[in-house]
């Protein structure tokens, strides 16, 4: 072999060499980040499917807190009654006092505050904190405790003016319905439960006792000694053509369950209470009678009377029921304030906003 044929054979073999480290060394950088990419992607996959099935997790928004600092009357109820009875649920309801701090609101019934005011939450309260004044007795029945009139900065009554309005309202029907009116075996009824003087019943009782002068009314309730028991309370009613829906005290917006009764009930309310303009803000004209349309109680008996002997008349009072619907209320003794507190909630749930605090008495005794 000669020197030069050597020569060409050692430069191929340096070539081959240097081309094998070459090749060796792109491979390396070329197939190492996918390795190691392709290792992370089963850990990034489960990390978002343990949150969400889109791409980006989504946070789920916490419900304000409500706190029921004092149980009305000590009436219980459990608190998933919001959701089963209306549907409402956009407030985390607790009686907890710990949560006090965390609280987003806090709603205290006004006749379970002491005179002192000892029993109130700590204070001052947070800066976020709405505290709600939960009253739905008529001023007659409310007692002016000194020292609440700019505590508060929501109100929670069955004033129309009210923070939060509390009351059961006629739904429309989606189409025209007939209603069936129940079956009559009575005239009048008038169930009474509380007849205390202190409550302002003078001016019903003297017109009922007028009025009975002149037609028999079939009277129940603890008032009269004979207790109705709950589960007759609706058959009892619908049983009657009419039902005196007398309020114990007279109050702008002040109508009570006394007459959403009769009208979930198929019975004609005869009403004593706000003028009739008043009650025609939350039903039509024709789906009551008001003693004030009448110059005494003698005129009253007479037209209910006429009534009795006239079913095209009395079916008259019926015509609302073609589109509209009235809800029965809850009667049970712990159910009294549930739809009260149930709304309550259901406001602080939909409304986040601040509001100051301003005199509730100026507002509501003036």
């Amino acid at each position: 072999m000669s020197s030069t044929s050597g020569t060409s054979l050692c430069r191929l073999a340096g070539f081959v060499v240097l081309a094998g480290l070459i090749s060796f060394t792109v491979m390396y950088f070329w197939t190492s980040p996918l390795t190691i990419c392709q290792s992370l992607q089963p850990t990034l996959k489960k990390k978002n499917s343990e949150k969400s099935n889109n791409s980006l997790p989504v946070a789920k928004e916490e419900k304000p807190i409500l706190l029921l600092w004092f149980w009305p009357e000590n009436y219980f109820f459990d608190f998933s009654d919001c959701k089963t009875f209306y549907n409402y649920d956009g407030c985390e309801l607790t009686d907890d006092r710990s949560l006090y701090s965390n609280a987003d609101a806090v709603l205290l019934f006004h006749k379970a505050i002491s005179w002192d005011l000892s029993n109130l939450p700590p204070s001052p309260r947070p800066l976020f904190q709405k505290w709600i004044w939960f009253n739905v007795e008529s001023p007659t029945n409310t007692e002016k405790k000194p020292g609440l009139e700019n505590l508060f900065n929501l109100t929670l009554s069955y004033r129309e003016d009210a923070d939060i309005p509390v009351r059961l309202r006629l739904t429309t029907n989606k189409k025209a319905e007939a209603f069936e009116i129940p079956k009559k075996e009575k005239l009048i009824c008038w169930i009474v439960s509380n007849n205390s003087p202190h409550t302002g019943v003078n001016t019903r009782n003297s017109y009922f006792h007028e009025l009975s002068k002149h037609v028999y009314v079939h009277t129940y309730g603890k008032a009269y000694g004979t207790f109705l028991d709950y589960k007759d309370y609706y058959p009892t009613i619908a049983s009657c053509k009419f039902y005196l829906s007398f309020e114990n005290s007279i109050h702008k917006d002040y109508i009570t369950e006394k007459f959403n009764g009769p009208l979930a009930a198929g019975t004609v309310p005869v009403v004593m209470g706000p003028p009739r303009r008043n009650y025609e803000k939350f039903v039509p004209g024709d789906a009551f009678i008001h003693v004030d349309d009448f110059p005494d109680p003698k005129s009253l008996a007479e037209y209910l009377k006429q009534l009795d002997m006239d079913d095209d008349a009395y079916h008259r009072y019926f015509n609302w029921r073609t589109h509209l619907s009235a809800r029965p209320h809850l009667i049970l003794q712990n159910q009294e304030f549930i739809l009260a507190i149930c709304t309550a909630c259901d406001h602080v749930g939909r409304h986040k906003e601040y509001r100051e605090a301003h005199d509730i008495y100026e507002w509501y005794f003036n």
